[in-house]
This record gives C-alpha cells, sequence and structure tokens, in this order.
C-alpha cells in the first residue's frame, strides 16, 4: 500500500494569519516529501475560507520547488468550473514546470455553496455530466488535434500547448461515490478516488465492492483505487480523544457548510455554538473515533492492514481537521515514522 497527503490552507477565525497557514501547508508536504509519500493532494475550493484552494496548480507548482520526489496531485479539480481545454492546457503546463510530477484528480463537487457562485443554477447531476464529458477529452487534447461536438462543449480541432512531459499526460484519478462513477472511470481507464468521510467500516468495504463490480464488469487493466480518510496518530489514548473531539467540531463546520444555510461573512461561515455541534449525533467524537482512522500506533496499523486486505492500493491521510499545526504535525510523524514501516 501507497501513502500520500491530502491537505489545504484551512482557516476558521479571523485572527489565522495567510502567510502562516500557508507556511504551515508548506511544512507539512515538506514532511511527507522526506518521509516517503507517494504524493500530495491539494484541491479547489471558491470563497470559502474552511478550505483556500481557488486554484490547485498553483500551490503545487510552488511545492515543486520544496520537495524533492513526491507527486503532486489535484484533489480534485471541480470539472463544471473548467473549461477542457483550459484544464488539459494547465495540467499540462504544471507537468512541464515539475519536470513531470502532476496527477490528476478530477470531481463534479459537492459544495452548493460554490454552484451557486461560480456556475448559478448548476445542480449535482449536471455537475457530473459534465465531468463525464470532459475528463475522457484530456488525454485526446495531450495527444493533440482533438475536435468535439458535444452536450457541454464543442470546439474545432485543438492540441494542448504547452504538452506534457508524461507519456499520455498526467495520470487521471476520479472522485467516485455510486457504482456509476466507478463504471465510468473504469472504462475510461482512470484511477478511483474515494472517500467514506464520517462513515466507517461498512463504507469503506462497500466502496471497494463498488470498485470491484465496475471492475468485473469492463474487463482489462484493473486501474488503482486510493482511500481518503481523516486520521490521526495519538501519542496516548488521551490524545486520541482529544483528536476526536477536534474532529467532531470540523466535521460541524463541513456540515454547515454543505448544507449552505449558515450566514458567511468575509468568506467565514457564522460560528458554531457547542450545543450546535453537540446535537448532531453523527459526528460524536466517541463515533468518529472508532469509524476514522483514529488511534495510537497499533491501532491505526491494524485498521489499515484491514484496508490494504480489502484491495485498497493507497490510503491518502486527510490532514485538515481544524487542529493547530503542532498537533498535526506530531499526528504526521508518528503516521511516518511508527506506522508507515509497518507496510514495506
Amino acid at each position: 500500500m501507497d501513502f500520500s497527503l491530502f491537505a489545504h490552507m484551512e482557516r476558521l477565525t479571523p485572527d489565522q494569519d495567510y502567510d502562516t497557514l500557508y507556511k504551515d501547508f508548506v511544512g507539512l508536504c515538506k514532511m511527507a516529501d522526506e518521509g516517503g509519500m507517494r504524493a500530495i493532494w491539494t484541491g479547489e475550493h471558491h470563497g470559502m475560507e474552511f478550505t483556500m484552494a481557488p486554484n490547485p496548480f498553483l500551490p503545487l507548482v510552488d511545492l515543486a520547488h520544496h520537495t524533492k520526489n513526491i507527486r503532486l496531485g489535484t484533489g480534485t479539480v471541480i470539472a463544471p468550473f473548467w473549461h477542457p481545454i483550459r484544464l488539459a492546457g494547465e495540467a499540462a503546463a504544471a507537468d512541464q514546470i515539475t519536470a513531470g510530477r502532476i496527477e490528476l484528480g478530477i470531481a463534479r463537487g459537492a459544495y452548493s455553496y460554490e454552484y451557486e457562485r461560480m456556475v448559478p443554477g448548476l445542480d449535482a447531476w449536471t455537475a457530473g455530466q459534465r465531468m463525464r464529458e470532459m475528463a475522457p477529452l484530456l488525454p485526446r487534447l495531450w495527444a493533440g488535434d482533438c475536435d468535439h461536438e458535444g452536450a457541454f462543449f464543442a470546439f474545432p480541432s485543438t492540441s494542448s500547448a504547452p504538452k506534457p512531459v508524461q507519456r499520455g499526460g498526467p495520470p487521471i484519478w476520479i472522485a467516485a461515490r455510486d457504482p456509476n462513477s466507478h463504471e465510468f472511470a473504469v472504462k475510461n481507464g482512470f484511477n478511483v478516488q474515494v472517500t467514506p468521510l464520517w462513515q466507517g467500516m461498512d463504507e469503506v468495504t462497500s466502496l471497494m465492492d463498488r470498485f470491484t463490480a465496475a471492475c468485473d464488469g469492463q474487463g482489462g487493466p484493473r486501474p488503482k483505487i486510493m482511500l481518503l480518510q481523516h486520521a490521526y496518530v495519538g501519542a496516548d489514548d488521551d490524545d486520541v480523544a482529544v483528536a476526536a473531539r477536534e474532529i467532531s467540531r470540523y466535521y460541524a463546520y463541513f456540515f454547515a457548510w454543505f448544507k449552505n444555510e449558515r450566514p458567511v461573512s468575509q468568506g467565514l461561515i457564522k460560528s458554531l455554538s457547542q450545543d450546535e455541534i453537540a446535537a448532531n449525533p453523527m459526528i460524536a467524537p466517541e463515533k468518529l473515533q472508532r469509524d476514522l482512522l483514529f488511534g495510537t500506533k497499533q491501532e491505526v496499523i491494524d485498521r489499515l492492514k484491514r484496508y490494504e486486505d480489502l484491495g485498497y492500493d493507497e490510503f491518502a491521510f486527510w490532514v485538515d481537521s481544524g487542529m493547530d499545526s503542532a498537533r498535526k504535525r506530531a499526528s504526521l510523524a508518528r503516521f511516518i515514522d511508527d506506522v508507515m514501516p509497518a507496510f514495506q
């Protein structure tokens, strides 16, 4: 099993300084590179200081100058916010600048808050259809002289300029949940990225079952599948319990953004009270501690072994959590030093 880091700049209160947050982000990515992780993933979001990432290619290109070997992936670009010619060109340019280290994760997007600002009237189904029309065009644009007449895009013969360094272009990963998304990815030879979010082992198993069924239905080479999940390696049981309370607060804000019902000012959502956080049993600390990859060294190793046995090729350590930088770094250091060696 390979391991990667999934990270963004996250700002929960107005007193946090942008420069410090970015340096913290770079510091975590350097740890991942020096610790032998395979890739760094960072995504795309707009108008939300909860997750600041208006163009993932910008930090990835910068990270190429702070790291040596690690792959640099978009986790993920939001397909309906892009034109395929622009996405093919920017991905190829980033691949040139980073000497062929780019990987391209693509999703339909999840936040209606972003849809109503970037593409008013867009819904999740239409966003998914736009993604399915766009993604197969990218390898054709990288190959050159691609023309297209579709439901959402139409253009005469066009070639990506520049061309990517990697033969065939950067590897493409599709964020998938429902069986149709798995089938689409596998049919087109794309890798798959899944996340159970706040859910536990049953969902981890179900996501793999959907991927396996898609592979069995298509035949041909099996693409890779990556599991993205929040993780925390604690120094002891008390430390893990503290982390569980912190991630419960994070998910309370995640749900508030997702519901898109709460006032937002200066990119920050109106603060949640402790009573509001505690009111959602789905994100109770004890439940999240059980269902996420939270635990001491051996507990985390044992859970990852189960993921490996299911057939996952890669685990992405989701470090966004609302925790302070020191706690993120300590957990990631324990993951690199104490957990990853068990899989070498």
